[in-house]
């Protein structure tokens, strides 16, 4: 049977510039004569499209940190998302913390999304706004609120702000919801990301597996930060980039000696000859 490989995006197969090397392409590209290869990732499909054109894919795509499963022909797979009350209630428990969040939600069946986001913005926020200049998916809400189909919620501010709403949001929802608290690389911010329970990577893994009839021990996964962590204790391989964080290394079958900028999951690829630590 072939191998299946499944890389996170961000900080693992791209380079930190957001960049895919010819290295890492040509590689997968070739790797994928006899292998099964595909993603799960944060991003959504618009946003991964220009990476993952480049790239053959013969599994469905784990995207949005797993609320979404779609095939590479945008067949959609599977869905998990927060409903408008449930998100609208999210929000006004934010509120009392003096802080807003964006919204990631699907506006049609035919995976059109939209991405909501505050007047009220945060030094965070208004740093992580400069990568989504001219982005169609964009709407300004003077007084936010929930759509109907919400595939993530995300707060960004400093550790200070986040530790307390995540506890906050935690006893107030429990079990209704998922939440994932961690740094966020490209600044010196932080991220909450609040997700339907079987939202995550772990769950969206179980499903890819599921369709395409294998188990997820015969599943090789990448990554480097929290939302894979629960995709790494499920899987029958993990492996942390050079420059994971350390709690993801910790739960990690294999950590590399190379980062993302040093293509460390290509070069994976390319050998498979690491041992595990």
């Amino acid at each position: 049977m072939k191998p299946i490989y499944i890389t996170d995006l961000d900080h693992t197969f791209l380079r930190t510039d957001q960049s895919l090397s010819d290295f890492s392409v040509n590689v997968w590209n070739e790797k994928a004569k006899n292998a099964i290869l595909s993603v799960a990732t944060a991003r959504s499909f618009q946003k991964s499209h220009n990476f993952l054109e480049k790239l053959h894919l013969d599994a469905p795509m784990i995207l949005l940190d797993g609320s979404m499963i779609v095939a590479p022909d945008k067949t959609l797979i599977d869905i998990k998302t927060v409903n408008k009350e449930l998100g609208d209630a999210i929000i006004a428990e934010g509120a009392k913390f003096d802080i807003y969040p964006f919204v990631i939600a699907l506006k049609d069946m035919d995976l059109n999304e939209a991405f909501l986001f505050p007047t009220t913005l945060n030094t965070h926020q208004h740093g992580v706004l400069e990568n989504y200049r001219n982005d169609p998916r964009m709407v300004e809400c003077k007084n936010i609120k929930a759509m109907e189909m919400n595939l993530k919620i995300v707060y960004f501010a400093d550790r200070q702000t986040l530790e307390p709403l995540t506890a906050h949001m935690k006893k107030t929802f429990g079990s209704e919801l998922e939440y994932k608290l961690s740094p966020e690389k490209y600044s010196d911010g932080w991220f909450l990301t609040i997700l339907h329970p079987e939202g995550d990577k772990a769950h969206a893994l179980q499903k890819v597996a599921d369709h395409i009839g294998r188990e997820t021990s015969e599943v090789t996964v990448f990554g480097d930060s929290v939302n894979d962590i629960g995709m790494f204790k499920l899987a029958g391989t993990s492996v942390a980039v050079a420059n994971a964080l350390d709690e993801v290394k910790a739960v990690a079958d294999v950590v590399l000696p190379h980062s993302n900028d040093e293509d460390g999951v290509a070069r994976y690829l390319e050998s498979s000859i690491y041992l595990i630590v």
